[in-house]
């Protein structure tokens, strides 16, 4: 096998060293609009729904569930079967909560997914059915129905007092199992023919960038900022150039203005900063004090105890041993003008865990020298 010759390796160096170049380049015109928030109008509906899952393998609900009985009841005497309260005496039913979203853009016939869970004792729903559930929106509108076979992850066995469970049975999905029956077109042309783009990150610079460069586009006037979460935009043609009006908006190129937030998870000792967080100029000095306190316990025993003398007891010795670490690690530091991120570095450098830079972190913002918000996960 020959190997690759030098040239051919340089030349494979620098598509690489351009490739990123292109990259750096494509990121530093921004990011598509859509990325950056949605239309007003264009959002996702809630449906929710109430229902009956049969086939349980005795794991349904109990008899003193009166709301199971009586749901039975009215689904059996609706397909023609009257029964009585006293005749219904079975564990494989259960009464349950069916929810789903419904896209904002949906017509009869599409199929979407739903999530069952559990409101009564049953303890598990698995092997189950739901019956016909009608799913209805805010105006109690019924827009889907949902029926099928529950896909559970888990179970819960349980025989002579002996119990295994795994996950949640009492929830359950329903794949593709809700049917929509009402079109739902959502509309984002507001009465005075205009568009409203709202910003998922409110930010006064980014809606101004962003109607700055929607003018570029289609011409000066038609995006105005309105607030830090909407950009107003005029839609001046016919109707039905309304999809490819919307198309040319959301790819248009934005720079979003840089988040000053330091995110801090304790749990796991993660730090995450945008990048125009500032500090200003601070001199660190880090360094701990360990107090450690061990107590052991010995017991005397007297040798003579066996019957001799019947009036004496063992006796509990505790033998206590402090000790102090000043610690290893300990730094003083000086840090001009900077960001999180060379702090970071340095005091990575001067081998300070994540706890402790977390810890100075907290104690820059208080002394405020640290310019950013942090939020504490």
């Amino acid at each position: 096998m020959r190997r690759p010759s030098p040239l051919f390796r340089l030349q494979a160096l620098l598509l690489a060293v351009l490739a990123l170049f292109a990259s750096e380049a494509a990121l530093a015109q921004g990011v598509p609009l859509k990325a950056l928030g949605r239309f007003d109008g264009w959002r996702d509906n809630a449906l929710i729904g109430y229902g009956i899952v049969t086939g349980l393998a005795g794991s349904g609900d109990t008899r003193r569930n009166e709301v199971t009985r009586q749901a039975l009841r009215n689904v059996l005497s609706r397909l023609g079967t009257a029964v009585g309260e006293d005749q219904i005496n079975s564990r494989n039913v259960a009464v349950v909560i069916v929810t789903a979203t419904l896209p904002p853009s949906a017509n009869p016939g599409d199929r979407i997914d739903a999530v069952v869970s559990s409101i009564g004792d049953a303890r598990s729903l698995a092997g189950g059915t739901l019956l016909m559930t009608p799913l209805v929106g805010p105006d109690q509108r019924p827009y889907a129905l949902a029926q099928g076979s529950l896909t559970v992850g888990g179970y819960d066995f349980e025989a002579n007092l002996n119990r295994q469970q795994r996950n949640y049975p009492t929830s359950a999905v329903l794949p593709g199992g809700a049917t929509v029956e009402s079109a739902v077109d959502a509309s984002i042309v507001k009465g005075d023919g205009s568009l409203s783009f709202l910003l998922a990150e409110p930010s006064f610079t980014t809606a101004q960038r962003i109607a700055s460069a929607i003018d570029a586009v289609l011409g000066y006037g038609m995006a105005e900022v309105r607030n830090a979460d909407e950009v107003t935009i005029r839609f001046n043609r016919p109707r039905g150039q309304l999809a490819a009006f919307v198309s040319q908006i959301e790819n248009v190129a934005v720079e979003p203005d840089g988040s000053t937030r330091v995110v801090i998870n304790e749990r796991t000792g993660t730090v995450v900063a945008g990048s125009d967080v500032r500090i200003s100029s601070a001199v660190i000095s880090q360094g701990d004090i360990k107090v450690t306190v061990t107590s052991e316990n010995y017991a005397s025993q007297p040798s003579f105890i066996g019957g001799f003398a019947s009036d004496v007891s063992s006796l509990i010795v505790t033998n206590t041993k402090l000790e102090v670490d000043q610690g290893g690690q300990d730094a003083v530091l000086t840090f001009p003008n900077t960001s999180v991120g060379s702090l970071v570095q340095g005091l990575a450098k001067a081998r300070v865990d994540t706890r402790r830079t977390i810890s100075i972190l907290q104690a820059l913002k208080a002394a405020g020298a640290l310019h950013a918000e942090i939020l504490v996960q």
